[in-house]
């Protein structure tokens, strides 16, 4: 049985997905760096431990830092704000 390709799924849920779970990636990444601590994944079926020594090394060039990037939910000046 061949499976289908997940970009190719109905749900666009389904569709966005792996774009999803590749920002969640990145951010682990970052935030291990960030940290300075380990990232633990599984890769063929073993678990491994990356130092984020070596998560720097593997890091993008174009990768922007976390605080750098834009705001994706610019606040709304429009609506009202609620007195305390």
């Amino acid at each position: 049985m061949k499976t289908k390709d997940i970009s190719e799924a109905k749900d666009p849920d389904m569709r966005a997905s792996m774009a999803a779970l590749q920002r969640a990636s990145l951010l682990a990444r970052k935030t291990a760096i960030q940290t300075g601590t380990h990232l633990v994944i599984v890769k063929d079926g073993r678990m491994l431990r990356i130092s984020p020594e070596e998560l720097r090394q593997r890091a993008e060039p174009t990768d922007a830092p976390i605080s750098s990037r834009p705001n994706p939910k610019p606040s709304n000046p429009s609506r009202p704000t609620r007195k305390a």
